[in-house]
């Protein structure tokens, strides 16, 4: 299956963004997704995930509380909504999806990855 991450940008600290992975090629009901992030020079950071019928979720403590991820399966589509956005939340963001894994999967588990989308947040 193939990802791609959209809905990136520059923010102000306290405004809020939604991001979307497309996925093509797969049947993207049978994926459980994720998003992480990465900011330079630190490692992929897990952000939040959520189960293949959209039942389960699971989020970092970072944005837990601020973000709300969700699924659309009939548009092949997850999002990740994130507000009150801090500049510490500035990242590439990119999506993941999982066919076989326990719940939720960790980093490693991910069979697919897509590109990231970039967000900057200005305080």
């Amino acid at each position: 299956v193939q990802l791609q991450a959209s809905g990136g940008g520059l923010v102000q600290a306290g405004d809020s963004l939604r991001l979307s992975c497309a996925a093509a090629g797969g049947t993207f009901s049978r994926y459980t997704m994720g998003w992480f992030r990465q900011a330079p020079g630190q490692e992929r950071e897990f952000v939040a995930a959520i189960s293949r019928s959209g039942g389960m979720t699971n989020y970092g403590d970072s944005v837990r509380g601020r973000s709300t991820i969700s699924r659309d399966n009939a548009k092949n589509t997850v999002y990740l909504q994130m507000n009150s956005l801090k500049p510490e939340d500035a990242a590439v963001y990119c999506c993941a999806a999982d066919e076989d894994s326990r719940w939720p999967p960790i980093l490693d588990e991910y069979d697919y990855w897509g590109q990231g989308t970039l967000v900057t947040v200005s305080s």
